[in-house]
């Protein structure tokens, strides 16, 4: 007893230090420490003058933070059924279907590397018929043949001991992937939500523009008629007459032609929302479409919650975390394995004492030699980071560029929109001193379609106008990341 005492705490001892040993070694990561790639970004926003900084309007500038829902920013323009498109758009746009798929898949790999931490047990029962010799231990005999079932029913586990980082890295690896993935969705859901309102903006444009070339047909029938009285009377040539059925029949068909536009428009937002465009149409509503208020004043740390900005960024956590993975790969694997069950000969007695057995024990693989394969990986996983680095500057640089380019869109429209309006208004004085000349015979009819012809054009660049107005308001939110309004946003964890 005293000789089995000590032998069992010596046991005792070298079983701590092993395991002490093991959990030090696991405590092993070879990725380098990650830190998002520093870059040089701008205080302001060149195209943001300061002192429009306080004209924020009805926007709030909320706490960079991509993985937070957008919310309903289409709701800000104040539109029943854009809003209803949008819905739609939520719930049936395949482009979106797609992205929640990839999405769905990226986070089961993350539960199969998880699966790694885990030994894997396996349970493989078996009974086998066989027909053998057995010699006797008689002189001369020949052997015998024995005819017998072999029963076994084994349970099998083994386990990596995750000395190196290995499996800790393509855990997190993979973790970064299904987030980078999210923010892929997130940012294929804000561009759909983007290209239907811009669709849908458009759409109302024409719309407005059909109003108001139906209305200018009406006015020139009106001065077809009066044409032919004056002529009737004398006071007008056929010349006159020509001149107003050519401007009548010209502004005819480019209203015709804004219906080939608006199909097309109107076939685009139905493949958007998922639908057959034979089976989808929009009703016709000409009031025109209101822009929203500009956010002047968002910091530029709002890029930080672009999805597309998010999603590179993790792509390049994600490539550090490949280069502990294949430096892992220099240093050896160990596996833990181990097996228990029975076998026996007898189904009767097949769980008896006597047919129980079992193995334990561990293993050690080590490449000795490799052609300089391992090396040539890791070169490769850090050519890959600093490809991702690299991106992500790109990214971020494009960002910047489209929030500078949306902004001065604005700004230089809301000088332009005051030259233009002068311009309509100067344009219909024109029309009027014509008509007035026409009508006292001082001028030919040719003056009055001239001046038709010069006000309709600009009353078309007016509304074009308005419509690159709306295209840039969508475009500013769709680069600013969506709408920053932290009260429409809730929050959404990332796996």
């Amino acid at each position: 007893m005293k000789i089995i005492l000590p032998l069992l705490k010596t046991k005792t001892r070298m079983t701590v230090v092993t395991l002490a040993c093991l959990l030090l070694l696991a405590g092993c990561n070879f990725a380098p420490k990650y830190a998002k790639p520093v870059l040089q970004t701008p205080a302001v926003f060149k195209e943001l003058p300061p002192e429009q900084a306080a004209k924020s309007g009805d926007w709030k500038a909320a706490e960079p933070n991509d993985d937070m829902a957008r919310g309903k920013w289409w709701e800000m323009f104040h539109d029943s059924e854009l809003n209803a498109l949008e819905e739609q758009a939520s719930v049936s746009n395949q482009s979106i279907a797609a992205a929640a798929s990839n999405f769905l898949a990226a986070r089961a790999v993350v539960k199969q590397a998880q699966s790694q931490f885990y030994p894997t047990l396996s349970f493989t029962p078996s009974v086998v018929r066989s027909r053998q010799f057995y010699t006797t231990t008689g002189p001369g005999e020949a052997p015998k043949p024995y005819t017998g079932n072999e029963y076994s029913l084994p349970f099998d586990a083994s386990w990596e001991v995750d000395l190196w980082g290995r499996i800790r890295n393509t855990v997190k690896a993979s973790v970064l992937e299904s987030q980078a993935t999210r923010a892929d969705l997130e940012n294929v859901r804000l561009t759909v939500h983007a290209e239907v309102a811009a669709d849908y903006f458009q759409l109302r444009v024409l719309d407005t523009e059909r109003r108001l070339l139906d209305a200018e047909v009406l006015a020139y029938e009106e001065s077809l008629k009066l044409t032919k009285v004056e002529f009737d009377a004398q006071l007008a040539s056929g010349q006159d007459i020509e001149l107003a059925e050519t401007q009548l029949d010209n502004t005819r068909a480019q209203a015709t032609d804004l219906g080939v536009q608006r199909a097309l428009f109107e076939h685009a937002i139905a493949t958007l929302l998922g639908k057959p465009a034979s089976s989808f149409s929009i009703a016709t509503n000409s009031q025109g479409v209101k822009p929203v208020a500009i956010p002047f004043g968002v910091p530029s740390q709002l890029l930080e919650r672009r999805p597309d900005i998010a999603a590179t960024e993790r792509r390049v956590a994600e490539a550090n975390a490949q280069i502990g993975i294949a430096r892992a790969a220099y240093f050896p694997t160990t596996i833990l394995a181990g097996s228990a069950g029975s076998q026996n000969s007898s189904l009767g007695n097949l769980v008896s004492g006597p047919a129980l057995i079992w193995s334990v024990g561990a293993s050690l693989a080590q490449t000795l030699f490799d052609g300089g394969k391992r090396k040539a990986v890791t070169e490769q996983a850090r050519a890959i980071y600093q490809g991702t680095v690299a991106n992500y500057r790109q990214t971020v640089l494009s960002a910047f560029q489209d929030v500078e380019d949306n902004l001065s869109t604005l700004r230089i429209l809301s000088q332009e929109f005051q030259e233009q309006d002068a311009a309509v208004a100067s344009s219909q004085r024109y029309l009027n001193l014509a008509t007035i000349r026409y009508q006292s015979g001082l001028d030919s009819y040719l003056n009055v379609i001239t001046a038709q012809t010069i006000l309709l054009s600009n009353q078309r660049t007016a509304m074009n106008l308005r419509m690159q107005q709306m295209m840039a308001s969508v475009q500013l939110i769709k680069s600013l990341g969506g709408g920053w309004d932290a009260s429409h946003r809730t929050a959404k964890a990332i796996p």
